[in-house]
C-alpha cells in the first residue's frame, strides 16, 4: 500500500531553528520519545526512517511565526523540494500576518506561488498570531482571496494550542465554517483537526466539502480517534488525510499507529494515500 505523508518538518535548513527541534520536553512522549533522527537533526537519518516506515512520498510544511528566528522560511521549503524530490511532492510555505501588514503576507503568497512554486500555505492563526486570531478573522480574507484565485492549498493548524491567552474556544470549527463558505473553492487542510472538537471537526467536513481533516498526532490514540476513524469509515472517506507531524513523533511510529486503526481496506488506501494524492493533482 501507498503512504503520502502530508505534514513533515525535516531537519534541515531553516527548520532548524523551530521551537520542535530545539524544546527539551514533547507533549507526545506518552506515545514514544523524540525520533533519533530529530535528536541528532540527521537528514540521512530521518530518510532511513521514512523508507522503513513505508512513505513514498511526502508534503513540506513550513512554520512561519512572528519571531523569524524560530521560523523556517519559504525559500527553504522550496528548495527542500527541489533537492529531496524523490520524497517530496509539494512545498506549503508559510505566512504570519499581523495587524497593518496584511498587504505583506499577500504579497509573499503571491511570491510562493508563482515564483517558488508552492502549492500551499501554512497559517497558524490561533498560535504564531499577535494578536491571536480565529481562522474567520477578515484581516486574513484578502489572503484568503488570493490563494483561492491562484488554487492554493490553506493548511491550517488548529486545536488545544498552548500560547498565552488561547482558551479552547481558538479551536473551536465553527470560525472555519464560516470561512470556508465565504471561500468554497479553495481546499482547506486542517492539521490536528480542531482537538478536542472531534465530533464538531467531523460535522464541519461533513457540511463544507472543500475542508479536510488531518488528525495526525491527535488520532493516534488521543480520546476522539475512535470518532475520526468511524467518521472516515462512512461520511468522510474521501476528506481524511494522513500526516506524522515528525519531528513530535516518528514517522514509523506514527504510520503504525495508524495502520492499526479499524479502517475498512479500501478507507485505509485512501487515508493513507489517495485522498492526498487527489487534493494534490497527483495521478494516482
Amino acid at each position: 500500500m501507498k503512504i503520502l505523508d502530508f505534514r513533515l518538518r525535516p531537519p534541515m535548513k531553516s527548520f532548524l531553528k523551530c521551537g520542535f527541534f530545539n524544546e527539551e520536553g514533547n507533549p507526545f512522549s506518552w506515545n514514544s520519545p523524540w525520533p533519533e533522527s530529530s535528536l541528532k537533526r540527521s537528514m540521512p537519518m530521518l530518510l532511513e526512517e521514512v523508507r522503513r516506515a513505508g512513505v513514498s512520498k511526502a508534503v513540506v510544511w513550513g512554520r512561519t511565526t512572528l519571531d523569524p528566528e524560530r521560523s523556517s522560511t519559504n525559500d527553504d521549503v522550496a528548495a527542500i523540494v527541489r533537492e529531496h524530490s524523490d520524497l517530496f511532492v509539494a512545498g506549503f510555505g508559510g505566512i504570519c500576518p499581523s495587524s497593518g501588514k496584511i498587504g505583506e503576507s499577500v504579497r509573499e503568497v503571491e511570491r510562493c506561488a508563482k515564483v517558488l512554486g508552492l502549492k500551499g500555505i501554512t497559517l497558524e492563526p490561533s498560535f504564531g498570531m499577535r494578536p491571536l486570531a480565529m481562522a474567520d478573522d477578515p484581516i486574513l480574507y484578502p489572503v484568503y482571496e488570493l490563494m483561492q484565485d491562484l488554487g492554493l492549498i490553506l493548511a491550517l493548524t488548529i486545536s488545544r494550542g498552548s500560547p498565552p491567552g488561547q482558551t479552547l474556544r481558538h479551536s473551536n470549527p465553527e470560525a472555519i465554517d464560516r470561512m470556508a463558505g465565504e471561500f468554497p473553492r479553495m481546499k482547506i487542510v486542517i492539521s490536528h483537526a480542531c482537538w478536542p472538537w472531534v465530533e464538531q471537526s467531523c460535522g464541519l467536513a461533513f457540511r463544507r466539502h472543500n475542508v479536510y481533516l488531518q488528525p495526525d498526532l491527535y488520532g493516534m490514540g488521543m480520546p476522539g480517534t475512535t470518532e475520526w476513524v468511524e467518521a472516515a469509515n462512512s461520511h468522510l472517506q474521501d476528506r481524511m488525510i494522513f500526516g506524522s507531524a515528525y519531528p513530535y513523533q516518528g514517522v514509523p511510529e506514527m504510520v503504525n499507529a495508524y495502520l492499526k486503526h479499524p479502517y475498512r481496506p479500501e478507507v485505509m488506501e485512501k487515508v493513507m494515500y489517495k485522498n492526498a494524492a487527489r487534493l494534490l493533482g497527483m495521478e494516482d
